[in-house]
């Protein structure tokens, strides 16, 4: 039987026209051959098989179809890879802005400012993070009790970003001073006793807790009380070094995850250490298409970095359109315009993953707008994170205009509540000439009341005269406003409560 020119299709590096000697084919340069918009079955034969070639007539791709794959996979990598990415950033940054090295322990002096360039942080209390590797050994982790001088609350984190230990009272420490061992991959070595043990999947772990004021305390016994934390290897547990804290008040500290070829240079620091699981050696192929690989270096060539940059740049524009037509089902309230900040799975958790799929688009947002999530939601959580996604009229929130927003002035929460406003194409706080970011129930004696006790907030350019104390500013660019509840009541929780819907101004 005639070779139907197959085995120069196949090096042309294309299965798509294979099986047709006469049909189209691939240049050298891997572009569609000139004349082959459509697809005409080579001579006429009196039968055809019912398979192995399109339908005739049918539209064939043209132009450079090794780039377009390129581009394709860039666009899926980012999806897929997005709790792993949004994580290193914090670690690279860290290293790369901060000087920081594996151990040393970031304690914010006052809340956060946009220098903070985070996704959704709070800048209601002081952070704390850390980042280690394991491949260098354990790992401890030291935290002090609970008590009248402060608390702790947080997660710790694997390379994926999943939760691999809750912090403070309730945490496997209870809230108790406690002493965390964190042991890497496929680790046999003895655990020493009196050790809280946390076998990680990963090599490369993270944290970020937030040191609670203590009641009748202070920001400063909050930040002094974070000073009894410890991290180091368990290699020096019998002469722990003096431990490093940073805090970077002051710094720009970029952590939010780039979205040109730059990406992938954090693919290859993630992907080239890290075990992979079995579900993923699929997207490890894709990596490998695009240049890399373990044990390589990564040099792709130009037509590749373009690849990567317009994948890169449409994954973003489609997470952004996700958001733009978030699914109803994901309202909080179905006659109100908020998504919970913590949109979990069907399983009430963050890995989307069921017995026949990986929902990757739903994790991909999830962790495009939201970092350091809970193992588990629970039904009475301890914070509600509340975004508002549109105004009154369900029309998305726009650059340059001013919104209000009405709050009662008894609100459902034995704590407090903050409105905070992120720059909706980043979701990191908006550089303004006030840095302000957030207003909240600690800020009562500041705010203009209404005559009912309510309080009546602007997220725009620029409040209506006389109510610039009650301004959020947006500095032009659209924004994400977002309700933090902190200790809310059942009203809340159970949606008995439901809160007032943005509303135009002009």
């Amino acid at each position: 039987m005639k070779d139907l020119s197959r085995r120069s299709a196949l090096a042309a590096g294309s299965l798509l026209f294979a099986g047709a000697s006469t049909g189209p084919a691939l240049a050298a340069d891997g572009t569609a051959a000139p004349g082959t918009s459509t697809y005409q079955p080579p001579g006429n034969p009196p039968v055809q098989p019912v398979g192995g070639q399109p339908p005739k007539g049918a539209p064939l791709p043209s132009g450079d179809l090794q780039f377009q794959i390129k581009r394709q996979r860039a666009m899926e990598l980012v999806w897929w890879a997005a709790p792993a990415v949004a994580i290193y950033r914090f670690r690279a940054a860290a290293f790369e802005d901060l000087g920081m090295k594996d151990n040393d322990i970031i304690a914010y002096s006052h809340t956060a400012t946009p220098k903070l360039e985070a996704i959704t942080a709070n800048s209601s209390t002081p952070y704390l993070g850390a980042y280690s590797d394991l491949q260098k050994g354990p790992v401890v982790l030291e935290v002090p009790a609970t008590g009248p001088d402060g608390s702790l609350y947080g997660q710790v984190v694997d390379a994926w970003q999943f939760t691999i230990a809750d912090v403070g009272p309730s945490g496997m420490d209870k809230g108790k001073a406690a002493k965390y061992l964190f042991t890497p991959p496929g680790y046999k070595g003895k655990v020493p006793a009196g050790y809280l043990h946390v076998p990680s999947p990963s090599y490369r772990i993270a944290l970020a807790f937030r040191s609670v004021i203590g009641k009748g305390k202070t920001q400063e016994d909050a930040f002094n009380y974070a000073h009894r934390l410890r991290m180091y290897y368990l290699s020096e547990a019998g002469n722990p070094p003096k431990q490093k804290f940073v805090d970077p008040s002051n710094e720009r500290y970029a952590t939010i995850p780039i979205y040109d070829e730059r990406h992938f240079s954090d693919l290859h620091a993630i992907f080239s250490v890290e075990p992979v699981k079995v579900q993923d050696k699929v997207m490890m192929d894709m990596l490998a298409s695009l240049g890399i690989e373990r044990g390589k270096p990564f040099k792709p060539d130009d037509t590749t970095v373009r690849a990567m940059r317009e994948g890169a740049v449409a994954a973003w524009a489609h997470i952004q359109w996700w958001f733009d037509h978030i699914p109803a089902d994901r309202l909080y309230w179905p006659d109100r315009h908020y998504a919970s900040l913590l949109m979990a799975d069907r399983n009430r958790t963050f890995t989307y993953e069921y017995d026949d799929r990986i929902d990757v688009i739903s994790r991909a947002a999830q962790f495009t707008w939201c970092t350091y999530v809970p193992k588990v939601l629970s039904d009475s959580p301890a914070t509600q994170y509340l975004m508002g996604m549109a105004d009154k009229d369900g029309k998305l929130l726009e650059a340059g205009k001013t919104y209000k927003l009405t709050i009662p002035a008894k609100m459902p929460v034995r704590q407090f509540w903050a409105l905070s406003v992120y720059d909706r194409a980043t979701f990191g706080f908006i550089y303004t000439d006030s840095s302000r970011t957030t207003l909240s129930s600690y800020d009562m004696d500041k705010l203009k009341k209404n005559a009912d006790g309510s309080i009546t907030l602007y997220v725009g350019p620029k409040a209506p005269d006389g109510w610039e104390s009650n301004l959020l500013p947006t500095a032009g660019v659209r924004p994400l406003p977002a309700m933090r509840l902190y200790g809310p009541t059942d009203e809340i929780n159970k949606k008995i409560f439901k809160m007032n819907d943005f509303e135009l101004v002009g």
